[in-house]
């Protein structure tokens, strides 16, 4: 039934693999062992889904790599259909209100600015997800990261800096901060009234 929605047993089975194994990437003939199906077959589907967007690939020690591309616009339900377990719906993992974000972000520490744009954001062009200014406790920063990204199935995209970096490269328009600023975002705090007033 869902080799004919999705267009082939290949395919169905790329994207199992592909799904359930966020941030590993794997070779051709490793693809053809794992899935038990034709080296031409593979490469067909792969082209296809390279072209789709849903995967990418990468070049090392001679071998090309493919592995999903976690930033494609689809992945998230794609990923609600294919994967083998359900770690998408953590009721213990933070939600995106701002009443929550405002919580996690006086555990952290020092944030005087915290701007929320990328996969939180719909419609935002930015690689950067959550951009986080001022003193925060490093380790915290990344037990927080660690928890956001097993809530959305995929790597995040994040940035601490400190406030008066922050401001340098803001005066100066730094091409990172214009970037993220000129795309959809989200400021969850702006202790200085920075970005608020401009």
């Amino acid at each position: 039934m869902i080799d004919a929605l999705f267009g082939s047993k290949t395919r169905v089975k790329l994207l199992h693999l592909f799904l359930n194994n966020p941030g590993k990437a794997f070779y051709v003939r490793e693809i053809t062992r794992i899935i038990d199906e034709q080296i031409n077959s593979v490469r067909r589907e792969l082209s296809n889904m390279l072209g789709v967007g849903i995967i990418k690939s990468d070049t090392s020690e001679n071998k090309l790599y493919y592995e999903v591309d976690q930033r494609y616009q689809y992945y998230l339900p794609l990923r609600q259909i294919f994967s083998d377990e359900d770690t998408l719906h953590d009721d213990s993992a933070p939600s995106n209100s701002t009443l929550d974000w405002q919580g996690k972000l006086d555990e952290l520490g020092n944030i005087r600015l915290a701007v929320m744009s990328g996969v939180f954001v719909a419609g935002s062009t930015s690689n950067i997800d959550i951009l986080l200014v001022g003193n925060p406790t490093t380790a915290k920063v990344k037990r927080l990261i660690k928890v956001l990204e097993k809530k959305e199935s995929r790597e995040l995209n994040y940035s601490v800096m400190k406030y008066d970096e922050f401001y340098y490269r803001l005066s100066i328009r730094d091409r990172f901060i214009a970037e993220l600023l000129n795309s959809k975002h989200v400021i969850l705090r702006d202790t200085e009234s920075i970005l608020s007033n401009s």
